[in-house]
């Protein structure tokens, strides 16, 4: 039974690799993919925070400055652009009035909706160059992945 364990790790540990591998590959291709088409008008951490308020309606400034990575004068300096260009709504709290809730305008939705299509029409052309076979396994072995790391994506507190 250990060396069934040993092997079944081995395994993992190798799959492991493979999705390290592979996952910041792919997550290249897009960012370069969203700053060619979003040049004039917004930047990754721009799309990022829209991805982001689009997820989690409500979110605080400190839940984004956590999602991103940075401070959160960084993050709020991102959204002033993005409620300048009419993007994302910052509304005070009611329930506490120094935390700022972040959600995204009709607009901030469609132009989120937009870029997300043409980066998924991007990457439509370069599996279409596959089998369909093909396209199903990645299809199978991308749902697993989700399905494994979903229960670890970042949830917001209970308001």
């Amino acid at each position: 039974m250990g060396s069934k364990r040993s092997s079944q790790n081995s395994v993992a540990k190798d799959c492991a690799a493979r999705v390290m591998e592979t996952i910041p590959l792919m997550m290249r291709f897009i960012r370069k993919d969203m700053r060619e088409q979003n040049k004039t008008f917004m930047s990754v951490p721009q799309f990022r925070t829209l991805a982001f308020v689009d997820r989690h309606p409500g979110a605080s400034l400190s839940d984004l400055a956590e999602h991103l990575g940075v401070t959160r004068a960084t993050a709020s300096t991102t959204v002033e652009r993005l409620v300048q260009d009419e993007l994302v709504l910052r509304e005070e709290n009611p329930e506490e009035r120094r935390r700022v809730l972040l959600t995204l305008t009709k607009t901030g939705k469609q132009r989120l909706q937009k870029t997300r299509e043409i980066t998924r029409n991007h990457i439509a052309e370069f599996l279409a160059t596959l089998p369909e076979e093909q396209i199903s396994q990645i299809e199978a072995g991308l749902s697993l992945l989700k399905e494994v790391f979903e229960p670890t994506e970042f949830t917001l507190p209970p308001k």
